[in-house]
């Protein structure tokens, strides 16, 4: 497997594939190409020249990092990559006062063994509101 912590060579529709089929929704190759370029640490999983992983993070080199993005392939999860991604980037945030990460319901026991504990704080405003209320991202209270 190869490891790149650089976009330049990233095929912006191929990630995308890889957001749909991992599955975590469609995302557009330009909106990809837009939110990974504006993140400080980014990285790409190779095998065989196929992109079977990836994720990034987020963070101001001082106090935030937010770790999100994470996808693998469906070919290869269950594998370890996830937990070696999200390793990784949390290396390239230890300068940072915290590391945050968004996680999807079903998956806090995850994260959990990684380190991560939840936040009785977190808010959000989603672009579609209502959907991330149905979806159990949010409560409306």
């Amino acid at each position: 497997m190869q490891w790149i912590y650089t976009d330049e060579p990233i095929d912006w529709t191929e990630l995308s594939n890889l957001y749909r089929i991992a599955p975590l929704g469609d995302k557009k190759p330009e909106d990809l190409k837009r939110a990974f370029t504006n993140s400080m640490f980014k990285c790409f999983v190779l095998n065989d020249g196929l992109l079977i992983g990836t994720g990034r993070a987020l963070a101001d080199g001082v106090d935030c990092s937010y770790i999100c993005d994470v996808a693998v392939h469906p070919d290869f999860q269950g594998r370890g990559l996830g937990k070696a991604i999200i390793g990784k980037l949390k290396e390239l945030s230890s300068g940072h006062r915290k590391i945050i990460l968004y996680a999807r319901p079903g998956k806090e026991g995850f994260y959990k063994s990684l380190g991560f504990l939840p936040m009785l704080t977190a808010m959000a405003i989603f672009h579609n509101q209502e959907g991330a209320i149905k979806g159990g991202l949010v409560e409306d209270t």
